[in-house]
């Protein structure tokens, strides 16, 4: 008995904190995605592509290597190397072991980046914790630090050298051999990784991003001039009803209620076939699962529309527009930029910022309903679209209407009706609680057969 007791003790030494990264490696599933390695790679991209947002790089190379581990280069600032003022410990090392560590946190003066997709501090920590050996090179003011680690231990420590003939002036190379026991499958999808690097070159027009594949001998480069419009034109399923609608907004300094460089930028096409394509962006990071931006942008248009509808009179009588009709046939590629982004998660597949859903409907209706105001037969084409699916929409909900009601007062909730209004030839089982109705209304005619179940017996009807 006693034994039973010590072994299911509950006591002070019962309480563990972990340590560094331990907490990363005990639940992974809390920090990344781990059906695969793609979403940590990711984070190292994310660090080169926010140098690039910062206007500090032009290019940005992965390379997948034969031995399964994968580099990232960028030609941005490279990592700071000296020792952390109160840390006492180089800053390239803290950057990649401690959790909420970096050069995020610190928004508008003085902070190294204004804009950058990492807020968290925990993403190439993450990265790190999950590999079973990460080389970080930064070449910076004429030297070049090293680094290597091991399960997210340093296992070489920082050396720094001047730079040599061919190194090159200053960036960052991170290499990532990514630990197979912590995924389900060791292997990365070639097909998302090479959409997510189209996709930041679409996002940083002039920045060229591009993707080496040591097995298969192929180099693929992106660089797009004409950004967005470019993109989902390349991408779009079927023939857009009108011209594609772009445009972008960005606040100024002496804006009320948003901060100098925050906005969005747009391109939205209707069709009226083929499945729509749907892309959003914060900061460069992809947001497949929406969010507020998404939600901004589906006002701003629903708002102009309906206001372009309203001046031309064009809505028929009893036709009431919602958000959805307007929006059902729009494909469209957003990119907003927020200074201080609140994610759902640490996967950032969701924004959750309140804010975000005024700052990029603020822009947007404006600027598209200009838009409409002067081409207005493109404005009256996008209204008899939004008109149609509104109809569409009001004669599927009176056919559920018609439905239900029976011309008798208001029906028992329990009742299953039948098809047939005919009462002379129609018929109710009452029958003896739901599970007794359950069978009965499978070995019913739904045509003139209803059943209503009672509760307990049949005798307090």
């Amino acid at each position: 008995m006693a034994t039973q007791a010590n072994a299911s003790e509950y006591s002070e030494q019962s309480i563990r904190v972990l340590k560094g990264l331990e907490p990363v490696k005990q639940r992974p599933g809390m920090y990344t995605r781990t059906d695969n390695p793609l979403h940590v790679i990711q984070e190292v991209l994310d660090n080169a592509a926010d140098e690039a947002l910062a206007g500090f790089g032009k290019k940005i190379k992965v390379t997948l290597h034969d031995d399964g581990s994968v580099g990232v280069d960028d030609d941005g600032r490279g990592i700071p190397f000296g020792l952390h003022p109160e840390e006492k410990a180089p800053v390239i090392e803290l950057v990649f072991t401690r959790l909420h560590a970096g050069g995020k946190f610190d928004k508008g003066k003085g902070g190294a980046y204004s804009f950058s997709g990492g807020l968290h501090g925990v993403g190439v920590s993450v990265t790190n914790a999950l590999a079973t050996r990460m080389e970080v090179t930064s070449y910076r003011e004429g030297q070049v630090a090293r680094l290597v680690f091991a399960g997210g231990d340093v296992v070489e420590p920082l050396t720094v050298a001047p730079k040599g003939e061919g190194d090159r002036k200053q960036g960052t190379t991170v290499r990532v051999w990514p630990d197979a026991k912590y995924f389900e499958s060791a292997q990365l999808p070639l097909s998302e990784l090479t959409h997510l690097l189209r996709s930041k070159a679409v996002l940083m027009p002039g920045v060229s991003v591009t993707l080496v594949n040591d097995k298969t001998r192929e180099t693929q480069t992106w660089q797009y001039k004409g950004g967005l419009r470019d993109y989902l034109q390349q991408t779009l399923h079927g023939e857009p009803v009108i011209p594609l609608f772009e445009g972008e907004g960005t606040a100024d300094s002496g804006h009320d209620s948003f901060a100098e460089g925050e906005g969005a930028g747009w391109c939205v096409a209707f069709t009226e076939d083929g499945s729509p394509v749907r892309e959003s962006y914060v900061n460069l990071i992809p947001t497949p699962a929406g969010g507020t931006h998404e939600s901004g942008l589906r006002d701003g248009l629903f708002q102009a529309v309906k206001g372009f509808i309203e001046l031309h009179a064009l809505a028929p009588k009893g036709v009431k527009l919602l958000p959805e009709d307007v929006f059902a046939r729009a494909s469209y590629v957003l990119s907003a930029k927020v200074l201080d982004p609140q994610f759902q998660g640490q996967i950032k597949e969701r924004l959750n910022s309140r804010d975000a859903v005024r700052l990029v409907s603020s822009f947007v209706k404006p600027t598209l309903e200009l838009w409409l105001n002067q081409h207005v037969e493109y404005g009256k084409k996008l209204a008899e679209l939004a008109i149609k699916a509104a109809q569409t929409r009001q004669k599927a909900g009176q056919k559920v209407e018609k439905r239900k009601g029976s011309g008798v007062a208001v029906l028992p909730g329990k009742l299953t009706d039948c098809e047939s209004r005919d009462i002379a030839h129609n018929e109710v089982f009452l029958v003896e609680g739901d599970s007794a109705g359950g069978s009965a209304k499978m070995g019913r005619d739904k045509e003139n057969q209803a059943v209503l179940p009672l509760r307990g017996k049949v005798l307090n009807t």
